[in-house]
């Protein structure tokens, strides 16, 4: 399977413009020392030239939406929220211009309606948010408020799936008002230690541990590293750092029980809100369908100088985790290596 995934980044390769530079691990889920194919690829520092490797932790964007939602559902299950609260009675903020009807299950399924402060609708440069709000003052989700608290509501709530960064930031406002708890000091403790993902954090941009990847903008005139393109820290909406040995415990830990109940665990993984016929949204993840049935799962985030997608199969549990420090569609590097894991069995 190594060779295999060496074949599909060399394919992957002859198509781009920048080789790929990450690690992919490929398993059948049968747990985290039991990996089918892991295999790295690049540079996790250019100037130095220090190579990827397995143990490489990687910046992942949104795909750390995830971990929020765990977050919010841990608290519905020791009583201290429903799915059905509302924002106005879980948060210690005002927002004059929202709808009193939203509740933290629009928030999870991104059909709340609120505005969004980077909206993929019509932006496309998460980097000109920065430039006049500069990335070394963004430590907290409350100092995103700003952005988007006193603006106009896209739509109603629960009208429609509109993908929506802000909903996540007051996900994290709930977890620190509801748990006590500073969001990030609730997800480290209560995800990350349960699940025994040692190496994963939220690390400051211009703090970051050993083993870790920086990120890299490609452009006509050269590359630089993406410290001045993303927020100081990340918070509940992205920008946690994790390896793809750290994912495979995650999802053992989600997926055997050990995070939340196994009806909270299949009302999280389950459709919660369609985005069209063939993608559909639960708390915090993805899920693809063909003929209304669950063919996979999956996390993902892109960033500048980010990109990742960590999918698991629904019927054989095939898992696959493609993490990089670069622009790029990891998604067919993903397809690609769990079609090729399929074809061995």
């Amino acid at each position: 399977m190594k060779q295999t995934i060496e074949q599909i980044v060399e394919a992957y390769d002859n198509k781009e413009s920048v080789p790929f530079s990450g690690v992919i691990r490929a398993s059948r889920g049968a747990g985290v020392e039991e990996a089918a194919a892991e295999k790295a690829f690049g540079f996790a520092n250019r100037s130095e030239r220090l190579r990827n490797t397995a143990d490489t932790r990687f910046g992942i964007a949104s795909g750390c939406k995830i971990f929020t939602a765990v977050a919010i559902c841990q608290l519905i299950e020791q009583g201290k929220l429903s799915f059905e609260t509302k924002l106005a009675d879980c948060t210690h903020f005002e927002f004059p211009r929202f709808d009193p009807g939203i509740t933290v299950h629009h928030l999870l399924t991104h059909s709340s309606g609120v505005p969004d402060y980077f909206d993929e609708e019509t932006m496309h440069d998460f980097e000109e948010l920065w430039r006049e709000r500069p990335v070394y003052g963004m430590t907290e989700a409350e100092h995103f408020l700003p952005l988007f608290a006193e603006q106009d509501m896209k739509f109603a709530p629960g009208e429609r799936f509109a993908y929506n960064n802000s909903g996540y930031i007051l996900l994290g406002l709930i977890v620190e008002k509801v748990s006590g708890m500073k969001f990030r000091d609730y997800v480290e403790s209560r995800v990350f230690r349960a699940c025994g993902m040692d190496d994963s954090g939220y690390f400051r941009m211009d703090r970051l541990p050993e083993r870790t990847a920086l990120g890299y903008i490609d452009e006509e005139d050269g590359w630089k590293t993406n410290i001045f393109s993303l927020p100081a820290i990340g918070g509940p909406d992205g920008g946690a750092f994790t390896t793809a040995g750290d994912l495979d415990k995650f999802w053992d830990a989600l997926l055997g029980g050990r995070l939340l109940s196994a009806a909270m665990t299949a009302k999280m993984l389950a459709p919660q809100i369609h985005e069209d016929e063939e993608s559909a949204y639960g708390c915090g993840v993805w899920i693809k369908l063909k003929n209304e049935q669950v063919v996979s799962r999956c996390i993902m985030g892109f960033d500048p100088g980010v990109s990742m997608l960590s999918r698991v199969d629904a019927e054989s549990g095939i898992r696959v985790h493609v993490l990089a420090n670069l622009d790029g569609p990891v998604w067919r590097l993903a397809a690609d290596a769990a079609e090729a894991l399929r074809r061995e069995e």
